[in-house]
């Protein structure tokens, strides 16, 4: 749906819309706000929104495109870290819409210094002890500066939406700005981070956790509201700490392919993104399933996946095709040409608590592309459990029953197109951008009218 298409909804989702759209949102969160990347699924919740009532502080190393945002003010470990070092170092660094590129370099680091490349390599593995010395080195507020004061005057919030994540400043933030202007938090909760830990003896270990559920309950004593990307993470939030938080499930600018039956001598098999927690190995037994059924059969693997860790496994099997990265222009295309499409998810306890509320983008890509959809999982794991529930895809959680699967479902055209006009039905219930929008604005808009 276009930004035109606006004018075709209904009265009443016109009516939440405009209203909403009068109000200013500050995003936190660690990406700029990209309907091309990772940060694309915030186009599910400000795709009607006027740009200049958006404005986003992030996190993120690369310099910005041109989002949905009049304005960002990036604040980056490397200047925070830099300014530890040298009190006359600027810690935050302003961007303007008509200033910004109109694609992102996803080579286009600040850093071209191979110690602090070294340093954020590390920091990527997300460990409790990369955590714990993060908030150390945010601890003392460098990035509380009167540039970023300013920035904020000018702009003005009425609410701020913060995209969770497993660190402490991205919190922080919210909760300063929240307090400064005494305005509400919207949090945008996708992934679980507060009651997701295992049990553990490491020291290290239980002190993240306890300082960052600490500082999570701090958010949630904050009015305000929140908006979830499933109903089984929307469940469990709203019951413990009393929110009224709302599921705006994740849309896809993905055009519907025509149906066709899948080619079986010759079937195109995709997998489109991230490779940890155990999806590489569920990806490996879906590739020696195929082998099963037909030697010549290949399963082709697109991730940004850089580390040989989790991409060894996947170049050892010679049934996996892995063609590393492509733009997300490029992945509609592939999927839409795909016979079949896989969504995968791992299948031991630390993966599966992990993605247990996860429901990503690929769920609302795979379901507009009209395609044919191979799950594969855990059942406990929520984008598995999600696909089972709405009966739009092939959903399987047995290594053993795999192959027999994937064969029948080739061999029945039936079957297949009662699964393409399933996905119809699906992705206009719950995927819908209008729904969507209206459902995220109005959660806003309850949020900034409690004040």
């Amino acid at each position: 749906m276009s930004r035109a298409a606006n004018a075709a909804l209904p009265k009443k989702q016109n009516f939440v819309l405009e209203k909403v759209m009068q109000y200013r949102v500050l995003i936190v969160g660690t990406v700029p706000y990209n309907e091309k990347s990772t940060s694309r699924a915030f186009d599910a919740y400000f795709h009607y929104m006027d740009k200049k009532n958006l404005a986003q502080i992030f996190s993120n190393t690369k310099t910005p495109c041109k989002g949905h945002c009049e304005t960002l003010f990036q604040i980056t470990d490397h200047r925070i870290m830099k300014r530890w070092l040298d009190k006359k170092e600027k810690t935050g660094r302003i961007f303007r819409y008509d200033d910004l590129p109109e694609s992102w370099n996803t080579s286009d680091l600040e850093l071209n210094d191979r110690h602090a490349e070294k340093a954020y390599k590390i920091g990527r593995k997300h460990t409790a002890l990369t955590h714990l010395l993060r908030g150390l080195l945010w601890r003392k507020k460098f990035w509380c500066t009167n540039e970023l004061n300013s920035w904020l005057d000018d702009f003005s919030p009425e609410c701020v939406f913060l995209a969770f994540s497993d660190d402490y400043f991205i919190p922080e933030i919210a909760c300063y700005v929240a307090e400064k202007y005494n305005i509400p938090i919207v949090s945008c909760i996708g992934d679980d981070y507060y009651f997701n830990e295992r049990f553990s003896l490491n020291p290290i270990y239980v002190l993240y956790k306890k300082t960052y559920k600490k500082l999570i309950r701090r958010v949630f004593k904050h009015k305000g509201s929140a908006i979830y990307i499933s109903d089984k993470i929307r469940d469990k939030y709203n019951s413990v700490f009393g929110l009224n938080g709302k599921t705006v499930y994740l849309t896809s600018t993905i055009e519907r392919a025509p149906f066709k039956v899948a080619d079986t001598e010759s079937p195109l098999i995709t997998y489109f993104g991230n490779i940890r927690m155990g999806r590489n190995r569920s990806l490996c037994d879906i590739a020696d399933a195929l082998a099963s059924i037909n030697p010549t059969y290949k399963l082709i693997v697109f991730s940004n996946e850089l580390d040989t860790a989790y991409t060894k496994i996947l170049k050892l099997n010679e049934h996996i095709e892995y063609r590393g990265s492509i733009p997300y222009s490029q992945v509609k295309e592939q999927m839409q040409r795909s016979d079949i499409t896989v969504i995968v998810e791992g299948f031991e306890k630390k993966d599966i608590d992990k993605s247990r509320y996860s429901l990503s983008t690929k769920a609302a890509d795979a379901l507009a592309s009209g395609v044919l959809i191979l799950a594969y999982g855990d059942a406990d794991c929520g984008i598995i459990e999600y696909m089972k529930q709405t009966g739009a895809a092939v959903v399987c959680d047995n290594k053993k029953e795999l192959g027999s699967m994937i064969r029948s479902i080739l061999a029945d055209g039936i079957r297949q197109k009662a699964y393409y006009v399933r996905q119809i039905a699906v992705t206009a219930d719950h995927h819908s951008l209008g729904k969507s929008c209206e459902t995220a604005e109005s959660v806003i808009e309850n949020a900034v009218g409690s004040k």
